[in-house]
């Protein structure tokens, strides 16, 4: 009998434990704004994510895979051919990485508003 709640204990934590999933989409276009390689301030960085799984594309053109970082899936990544983390933002419009640089999700600027006369 108390093999069996034990089981049934297990079950229900192993149920109970959160998604790895990110908290937002970080899917898009950023700039590197902050120690960037190469010294390439402002060039383009982009991320496409598919679930979990996330692909970067840095600055200086590399390719990179990265997923949720175990002990923090909902505010971090982890980029394992680069052994770096790095903590986004709530809303995902900052990611910061631990050697220092800074990624800025590129909003583009609203269309002009045109005025009848």
């Amino acid at each position: 009998m108390t093999r069996i709640l034990l089981a049934a204990g297990l079950l229900a934590a192993l149920a109970a434990t959160p998604g790895y999933a990110q908290s937002v989409n970080l899917t898009g276009t950023y700039k590197c704004v902050q120690a960037c390689r190469g010294g390439l301030v402002g060039y383009p960085a982009y991320i496409t994510q598919n679930g979990p799984d996330l692909n970067l594309l840095t600055e200086a053109g590399e390719a990179y895979r990265a997923w949720p970082d175990w002990f923090s899936p909902a505010t971090r990544i982890y980029v394992d051919a680069m052994n770096l983390g790095a903590v986004y933002s709530p809303d995902g419009v900052l990611i910061q990485f631990d050697n220092g640089t800074i990624w800025q999700r590129d909003i583009p600027a609203p269309p002009p508003v045109r005025r009848r006369r």
